[in-house]
């Protein structure tokens, strides 16, 4: 039995509770996240390297209050049941004696897309079209175990170092793809990703998810949004079902058509107008090697 085998069945007997620092060297600051602090850390006994989050126990409490009485999973129970490459891989979950809810996953040491955009790096010559399949790859995954993300956008993929690869992480505000938990009024994410249904309170559904792929994708390749994004970017998403988007071809008009056409009609506001599934929209840019100008 390998060490995370032995870690698993130990600290889910009941009633163990994780103490952080007796286990943990934190090794860098924490990140704060939407409802949680992330840190990079090392485990005293083995040295093995992990990522650890830690949530915040009035955030949690407020989100999961939502929801009561329709036994929604954890955060911890959702990760740890993901299997796939584009996944960041789930070890551990539980409770620490703090009585704060843990997870510990596997330790990915490449950037965020969001930095890479952000800072326009280099490294993403090339490799944009590849990047959207996979994104678009791990949504798949997630719909077909029949959850939605919620808070699809950059700084939740995480890419190897040379940016050829990516993986999705975080699943504080995920949820069952079940009528219950599609209810209007649930309006959680990241709102310049947001879908204009999540922020007008409606009805929802996995196609959510889709609709941040499109802002998200479209931002990887132009380093821009699809829509003005003011001060108040939760005021700007409210934009998103009156104005049209601004046509990414004409910010990136050397940018494949397929691709091009796919990310766009994400972006609709009608989600019937969107690709039915994560499956459709790898349908649609299934013939798409890379970008047209790979020195773009």
């Amino acid at each position: 039995m390998g060490f995370f085998d032995w870690w698993k069945s130990e600290s889910r007997a009941k009633g163990k509770k994780l103490d952080v620092d007796a286990r943990f060297e934190l090794l860098r600051e924490a990140i704060s996240g939407t409802m949680s602090k992330f840190y990079t850390a090392r485990d005293r006994n083995t040295g093995d390297i992990v990522g650890l989050k830690i949530g915040d126990s009035e955030k949690v409490e407020a989100f999961e209050t939502r929801f009561k009485g329709l036994n929604k999973p954890s955060e911890g129970e959702i990760a740890v049941s993901l299997k796939h490459p584009r996944i960041v891989q789930t070890l551990e979950f539980g409770l620490t004696t703090k009585g704060l809810r843990y997870v510990v996953m596997e330790f990915l040491p490449g950037p965020g897309l969001h930095t890479l955009i952000n800072t326009r790096d280099p490294v993403l010559i090339g490799k944009r079209g590849e990047l959207v399949r996979q994104m678009a790859e791990a949504i798949e995954y997630l719909h077909g175990a029949e959850y939605i993300h919620r808070d699809i956008c950059p700084r939740n993929f995480i890419c190897a170092p040379d940016a050829t690869s990516l993986k999705l992480i975080d699943f504080g505000l995920s949820l069952p793809a079940t009528r219950n938990f599609m209810q209007p009024g649930n309006r959680t994410g990241t709102p310049i990703f947001m879908a204009p249904e999540v922020s007008r309170r409606r009805w929802t559904d996995q196609r959510v998810d889709l609709f941040s792929l499109g802002v998200s994708a479209y931002q990887l390749c132009t380093f821009d949004y699809p829509w003005p994004v003011g001060e108040n970017p939760a005021i700007s998403a409210l934009r998103y079902d009156t104005d049209p988007p601004r046509e990414i071809l004409d910010a990136r008009p050397d940018l494949n058509r397929e691709l091009a056409a796919a990310i766009m009609k994400c972006l609709a506001a009608d989600p019937n107008q969107r690709p039915a599934s994560a499956t459709e929209f790898l349908q649609m840019i299934r013939n798409v090697k890379t970008e047209t100008s790979p020195d773009y």
